[in-house]
């Protein structure tokens, strides 16, 4: 029910008049778990540069113009990612004041609830304006990817959740789906090739209308298998055809919607093998679904992740929504 509300309130927000009602100059303040020692002040650090970055983003949006990264604390891919983020779609921080939960993690430090307002000059966007953002830092404090995140209740469920999948994979695993959904809304071809194995199965249900026998219509789902290129070729058509494009994840599965534990799974013969389901909901600027995705993720390079497996199923056939034990899973591939 939470979901539900918070969805409603950030709609609530987007018809609200976006131009010229937010601050400028944005501050950011840090907390921590207990036990955080602070070293070498990193947390002025990390506020201070991070400040700086969406003080820039909403003085461009103000102005309509192009982000100046000049003299930024952001390295070369968090720049390639934020400009490729801009060209789509232009937008700010609506806060004064970001507070937000720092996440220590093996290489860095990490936050995951940046509020963000899209502004696509005049259009609405997507499934709403609201959306937050993931930044990372390295040890140093310098920014080192910044990119939209799954809904807050996700990452946080995530950490709750046994031992099946250790806490730090877990982050890491919900930080390239992160990636995976940034590449949509960015239209970056150039890492969906990337990330898609050379042998990556695509399956993808569609739904089919036809007569019964004794009258009246039926519907079903009928599955069609592409090969990556084919996949990416048809991508390629949708980046061009749309201005935008607005994917978002949250979960599903056992005990998903109340908790989220059920969304990532290990493979148990294969360590580095890990199944993610995930309801999508795809808004761009001449089409839009809701559906189920499943991507089996390979982690045997931890730097470089690939998906063997992409499946998309529809939430609902023949006015019904589709049963939890047939939307598609880790068990239904053999591994």
């Amino acid at each position: 029910m939470k979901k539900f509300i918070l969805k409603s309130l950030f709609l609530l927000m987007a018809l609200c008049p976006m131009a010229g009602a937010h601050a400028e100059e944005v501050t950011v303040t840090i907390t921590t778990d207990d036990g955080f020692g602070n070293p070498g002040g990193i947390i002025e650090t990390l506020q201070r540069n991070l400040g700086k970055v969406l003080s820039e983003i909403n003085l461009a949006n103000s102005e309509n113009r192009a982000l100046n990264v000049a003299g930024l604390a952001i390295n070369d891919f968090a720049k390639g990612t934020l400009v490729m983020l801009w060209d789509n779609v232009h937008f700010y921080c609506d806060d004064s004041e970001v507070v937000d939960r720092l996440w220590p993690m093996k290489n860095g430090y990490m936050l995951r609830q940046i509020p963000m307002i899209m502004n696509p000059q005049g259009e609405q966007f997507g499934q709403g304006a609201y959306q937050e953002c993931v930044v990372e830092f390295d040890k140093r404090g310098t920014i080192t990817d910044i990119r939209f995140v799954f809904d807050t209740q996700l990452s946080e469920s995530m950490e709750k959740c046994g031992e099946v999948v250790e806490l730090e994979r877990k982050m890491q695993i919900l930080k390239y789906c992160d990636r995976f959904r940034t590449a949509y809304c960015t239209k970056d071809i150039k890492f969906l090739e990337q990330v898609f194995s050379d042998d990556a199965l695509i399956i993808t249900g569609n739904v089919v209308t036809s007569k019964k026998p004794e009258g009246g219509m039926t519907q079903k789902v009928e599955y069609k298998q592409q090969t990556k290129q084919q996949y990416l070729s048809n991508l390629r058509r949708a980046f061009l055809r749309n201005k935008y494009i607005d994917v978002k994840f949250n979960e599903i599965g056992e005990n998903g919607e109340e908790g989220g534990c059920g969304t990532v799974t290990r493979s148990a013969n294969n360590k580095n093998m890990y199944g993610v389901r995930l309801r999508q909901e795809w808004k761009s600027s001449n089409y839009s679904d809701t559906g189920y995705v499943f991507l089996l993720w390979d982690f045997t390079d931890e730097n470089n992740p690939v998906i063997h497996v992409r499946t998309w199923q529809p939430e609902y056939v023949g006015g019904k929504k589709m049963a939890e034990e047939e939307i598609f899973s880790l068990s239904d591939f053999d591994l």
